[in-house]
């Protein structure tokens, strides 16, 4: 048997998943710091005691969070590292299995379960440090969770079984974090929950986000803002007059529509139509010209017909998303969808998913032909061989296009905001150059 180790404790706090759980990982991060503890982000090296924050959105990610938490399961059995942890959505979901399956582990939390896991590693939950958080991101951006959980009640969607109901983040918090943050050289503040627009309700009883976004926006230090996982159904029109009129609040709204179908929308319970959709994303853009529109649709859903998919893709070809993504459905026990029978072969939802995106793949190349010669703002993000790689207030990191400006032009820093001039494009990469002044 092995013996309890001599060295100093080392937490190493690996992330599966999406932004909101990076949040999560950093939170972490943040309490464990406070406590003294030497804490790495997926970090490759030695550590004694590992944390994992693991994802149970849908299969995929699922089977790589059991992978993962069998991985270090095994490095214990072998001696490598003396506890282990488990925390995030797929412990929130299915604690009770993984107990039994995976008995290595040395205790499982849930989503909201941080004091719990704290108490476990002997670290005080420190209240003060609600307006504080490391980041794990490059020091010039960080995601902002301005609110947790989701009301909505989309048939295809675990969400709410792991995050719980909506709870919204105070204005005056999530100001005082923003400052922190513009005091550590955040310049961009990447607004993420399961569901922005309904922000403020429980608090305030309205829709919040157009004052949250004045009050953000008056934060010194920062220069962009950005919209991330809004709802089309009762969207708060009045975020795109304070987009249309703050230059820090980026032009540009993630807000996943899901489908085309009227049909598929009904079956869904997404409470919104087609029409309903068109007339928000032509309003956005006559309020807001040159706005980014992100998008992610969903296709195999149960009951989806060629001829529903087909309107999806119709659907697509008209609106020209500046920015779309695919995720193949994936049948969730306990959710209505699970109700019914998961009927589209695999095989289908692999080649409606790769047909979409090409459709898609042909838009995006022609937009992007169709920025050559436009001058712009480039935040740079880092160095990458012989160039600098940075982003436009349109691009959101790691899921949209890059500006590749050559590194030997100019000596430039990551976080540095410059000017370019985009000079040719492909479909989901500007190539630049810098603009005097």
């Amino acid at each position: 048997m092995k013996t309890k180790t001599l060295r100093p404790d080392k937490v190493n706090v690996v992330t599966l998943g999406c932004s909101k759980n990076l949040v999560d990982s950093e939170n972490i991060m943040t309490q464990l710091k406070a406590n003294d503890y030497d804490v790495k982000h997926d970090s490759n090296e030695a550590a004694n005691i590992v944390i994992v924050n693991t994802c149970g959105f849908i299969d995929l990610a699922k089977e790589e969070s059991i992978n993962t938490i069998l991985d270090y399961a095994d490095r214990k059995t072998r001696g490598e590292i003396d506890r282990l942890y488990v925390t995030g959505c797929l412990s929130q979901r299915y604690k009770d299995n993984l107990e039994q399956a995976i008995p290595e582990v040395d205790d499982y939390f849930g989503t909201m379960e941080l004091p719990g896991l704290l108490s476990r590693l002997e670290a005080d939950y420190q209240h003060d440090l609600i307006g504080e958080r490391f980041i794990t991101t490059p020091e010039h951006y960080a995601y902002l969770k301005i609110s947790e959980g989701c009301n909505r009640t989309c048939s295809f969607c675990a969400i709410p079984l792991m995050r719980g109901d909506h709870v919204s983040r105070p204005i005056e918090e999530l100001v005082r974090q923003a400052e922190h943050f513009a005091r550590t050289g955040v310049k961009e503040l990447m607004l993420i929950a399961q569901e922005l627009t309904y922000y403020g309700l429980d608090l305030y009883k309205r829709r919040m986000l157009p004052t949250l976004l004045e009050a953000l926006a008056a934060v010194d230090g920062i220069e962009w803002i950005r919209l991330h996982y809004a709802y089309p159904s009762k969207f708060p029109r009045e975020i795109f007059e304070v987009m249309a009129a703050q230059p820090k609040v980026c032009n540009y709204l993630d807000i996943p529509l899901q489908h085309g179908s009227d049909a598929v929308l009904q079956r869904m319970r997404r409470q919104v139509t087609r029409r309903d959709t068109t007339e928000l994303i032509r309003y956005a853009r006559e309020a807001v010209p040159g706005i980014a529109i992100r998008t992610t649709f969903l296709v195999g859903y149960p009951g989806e017909t060629e001829a529903e998919f087909e309107e999806m893709c119709d659907f697509v070809r008209e609106m020209r998303f500046e920015r779309l993504g695919v995720f193949q459905y994936s049948h969730e026990e306990d959710t209505r969808a699970y109700e019914v029978e998961d009927d589209v072969p695999a095989e289908v939802k692999a080649r409606r998913a790769s047909q979409l995106m090409e459709i898609q793949q042909e838009i995006s190349y022609e937009l992007n032909q169709a920025r050559v010669g436009e001058i712009t703002r480039v935040l740079i993000d880092r160095k990458d061989g012989e160039n600098y790689v940075g982003r436009t207030q349109y691009d959101s990191p790691d899921v949209d296009n890059e500006v590749h400006i050559d590194a030997g032009t100019a000596y430039l820093r990551t976080g540095d905001m410059v000017t370019a001039r985009i000079v040719s494009a492909t479909e989901y990469d500007l190539i630049a150059e810098l603009v005097a002044g």
